[in-house]
């Protein structure tokens, strides 16, 4: 088992950081992606080795191919191997339909949507070698429901969705398991972003038929049980992760 690796995309902050440290003390060496702070993954990083198990630090923008590839082939040198992948790394251009550009749904696009093809590629290919693996998705309710500014990522979001089911029919017969996890409004530092954050928090505490809001635990956990052998039957699906949110119409 300490010889199995993890790849978690964005995982120098946020969700990513904390389904990277509950990885760790399972027993997964972990690699560390991230695109901008070099102190967070380094800071990420040594919490991790805290825990016995041995990190990769990689910088690359997943929006790009050919940064990905290259992510690979230090993955290859550094641990011969990959078993599970995370595909958490987001961004995305928060603007009413009308003031979008070209090169903001191409930002939103590429960083979102078309990395999940390109990791799922990369990672398949190391998974089939070691006989199986399991890459896991990150969406949120954008994808099925109208959110105020959410177009680009909305979008991005519901094109995950649909690659995630051709995915895991694709990849099954090289025993690898593909699945999304898809959250209501959680208070992290991406909410920041929201123009309209105090809105969405004040629904979702609410709104809220559990009678809470979704914390970063909640997907965490929801994440750790699809990569699990326990979901090993649960195939292409995004599974909810909102308290019911998404039930009241």
């Amino acid at each position: 088992m300490t010889e199995k690796v993890a790849l978690v995309t964005g995982s120098s902050r946020g969700i990513g950081k904390k389904i990277a440290l509950e990885l760790a003390k399972q027993g997964y060496n972990i690699v560390i992606n991230y695109n901008r702070s070099k102190t967070a993954a380094q800071e990420t990083a040594t919490e991790i080795e805290q825990l016995g198990v041995k990190t990769l630090i990689v910088k690359a923008n997943v929006g790009q191919p050919e940064k990905i590839r290259e992510m690979f082939v230090k993955i290859d040198e550094e641990f011969g191997r990959l078993d599970l992948l995370v595909s958490n790394a987001a961004s995305g251009v928060l603007r009413h339909v009308m003031e979008l550009e070209e090169s903001h749904w191409d930002w939103t696009m590429n960083i979102n949507s078309k990395a999940l093809l390109f990791l799922a590629q990369e990672a398949a290919k190391r998974m089939e070698a070691v006989g199986g693996g399991k890459i896991v998705s990150i969406s949120s309710l954008g994808s099925i429901r109208y959110l105020k500014n959410y177009t680009t990522v909305g979008v991005s979001k519901a094109a995950i969705e649909a690659l995630t089911r051709y995915l895991a029919v694709e990849l099954a017969d090289k025993n690898i398991v593909v699945n999304a996890v898809s959250g209501g409004a959680v208070d992290t530092d991406a909410l920041k972003h929201f123009p309209n954050r105090e809105e969405l928090l004040e629904d979702a505490k609410k709104n809220t038929p559990a009678g809470r809001m979704v914390e970063p635990e909640d997907l965490v956990n929801t994440v750790l049980f699809l990569l699990s052998d326990q979901a090993s039957m649960i195939r292409g699906q995004t599974i909810i992760v909102d308290g019911g949110r998404s039930l009241l119409v």
